[in-house]
């Protein structure tokens, strides 16, 4: 695989850096780049072992969801990929996550071609990117979406959870 950024246009990459840094005032804008570009492996993991539970770290998850945000780019990554990555929110009875999905999505990271930062995937010491959810992605027991809203539109076995509360 190429470098992570080749999967962003110039400019779309950007403004989901700008994304990152608007939703956290203070952080610099090297380091929301490096969580962008954990962001866009996650996805590309995601992706590419679809029937596997992986979770994204906290700041990673900031990532992800300026990613989301900016759909028209977030889509076409996805198509890019051939899989859609579904984000879905967990309800309030969701268990407690997977102890070791961060080190299981590392390595898919790194199986997909591309290496970790792994600063950015272990517990931050700092407010480096304090978020409040909660977030995996994951197979749904006998396939299909995890929400009875997005019908056949889908088009994948495994979708994505989120909560509230105190992160990973």
């Amino acid at each position: 695989m190429h470098e992570v950024r080749d999967l962003l246009a110039p400019d779309a990459f950007r403004g989901v850096v700008a994304t990152v840094m608007d939703n956290n005032p203070g952080m610099d804008e090297p380091t929301a780049r490096r969580v962008v570009e954990e962001a866009v492996k996650f996805v590309v993991a995601a992706a590419k072992f679809p029937t596997t539970s992986i979770r994204p770290s906290r700041t990673v998850d900031e990532g992800w969801h300026a990613l989301i945000l900016h759909t028209a780019v977030y889509a076409k990554l996805c198509a890019r990929l051939g899989q859609f990555v579904h984000h879905h929110p967990d309800g309030p009875d969701t268990p407690e996550h997977d102890p070791g999905a961060h080190l299981r999505t590392v390595a898919l990271i790194e199986e997909a071609g591309f290496s970790a930062d792994k600063e950015l995937w272990t517990v931050p010491t700092s407010a480096l990117a304090p978020t409040g959810a909660r977030c995996r992605r994951r197979p749904h027991p006998g396939g299909g979406c995890s929400t009875p809203s997005c019908g056949s539109s889908c088009g994948s076995s495994c979708g994505s959870s989120c909560g509230g509360g105190g992160g990973d």
